[in-house]
């Protein structure tokens, strides 16, 4: 399956990667960017992420996984608003004027 379009990634590339890196270092901690770097590819539009990450997620390889890739929780009652200020949003109002 094709993860990232622009750079033509599948899921069997991705990997193919990750069992490389920790075969060469049993220690490494792996990301996307040093798996596009051992591709010898660049991200390009950042659109493929949660399914590059997912894919990440899902190899038995991966071993100790970077605070990016590990499992969400939910928090009951967080910020529905992404940690931006209130003000962070033109309002309708002023937008209009």
């Amino acid at each position: 399956m094709i993860v990232c379009h622009c750079t033509q990634i599948s899921d069997h590339d991705i990997r193919a990667a990750i069992d490389w890196m920790r075969a060469a270092d049993p220690r490494t901690i792996i990301t996307p960017g040093k798996i596009y770097h051992a591709l010898g590819k660049r991200a390009d539009c950042g659109g493929c992420m949660p399914l590059f990450l997912d894919t990440m997620r899902q190899s038995d390889s991966l071993g100790i996984a970077p605070p990016i890739l590990r499992a969400k929780t939910t928090s009951a009652g967080g910020p529905t608003h992404e940690g931006r200020r209130q003000g962070h949003r033109v309002s309708k109002r002023r937008a209009a004027v």
